[in-house]
């Protein structure tokens, strides 16, 4: 501590010395990309989905008649949600959104309160594990793709956030910006996305380990039970 100020006056100097701080290593990134066996749904019926808000954080449960032969259903722009646990390999958790608006492409990102697994939604299972292995290969980013282009923003520390300069930054996050918006997405799709694993707010969530009832405070298959 070289100086400590109070209400402006200078109150104490040379108290305590600067100490070096040192970095801890590399955080654990142990994700595993899964196959598409991994994310395939199957089934029919009536199906839940989570439903964003937009302008809001908190989500809705919708019910929805499907078959798994028509996931995703762009045109109801119903479509399929991933996540995949950066802490150890396992099978990912799987369920349906709707409110993204993608029409092609997927996004995926490593910043998912408050866990921050890698989550992912997509309009193809080819798109979204590509996006989520890009999101692996730089051990954290935010990262996008569609039909003509992709893009992505690699977050070094952690998997929350970038060592980059801002400009940089800056130039990475208009690249992303770009391609959601090409491929029809919401405003600002990765502030929801970053929230849609998060299991403390109502009313349906994604985790690991697939849908999450938060009112009931437990997991609930993709199709509801007759």
């Amino acid at each position: 501590m070289e100086r400590t100020y109070k209400k402006g006056n200078l109150v104490a100097a040379d108290q305590v010395k600067p100490v070096q701080s040192e970095l801890g290593g590399e955080c654990p990134f142990n994700a595993k990309i899964p196959s598409l066996e991994d994310i395939r749904i199957a089934g029919s019926g009536k199906a839940r989905v989570i439903r964003i808000q937009e302008g809001q954080i908190g989500t809705r449960t919708e019910y929805i008649q499907l078959s798994a032969d028509d996931i995703p259903d762009i045109k109801r722009d119903i479509l399929k949600t991933v996540v995949v646990s950066r802490y150890h390999p396992g099978k990912p958790g799987v369920g349906l959104v709707s409110g993204f608006g993608l029409k092609q492409g997927a996004i995926a990102a490593s910043v998912s309160h408050d866990s921050h697994n890698i989550i992912a939604v997509g309009t193809s299972d080819d798109d979204i594990l590509k996006v989520i292995s890009k999101v692996i290969r730089h051990k954290g980013a935010m990262a996008a793709r569609n039909d003509t282009g992709e893009a992505s923003l690699p977050l070094s520390v952690a998997g929350l956030m970038s060592e980059l300069p801002y400009e940089k930054v800056h130039d990475e996050l208009f690249k992303l910006h770009k391609v959601t918006q090409s491929s029809g997405a919401v405003r600002e799709p990765f502030m929801y996305l970053s929230f849609l694993a998060l299991t403390v707010i109502p009313e349906i969530r994604i985790t690991t380990k697939g849908m999450f009832d938060v009112n009931t405070f437990s997991h609930v298959s993709i199709f509801c039970e007759e």
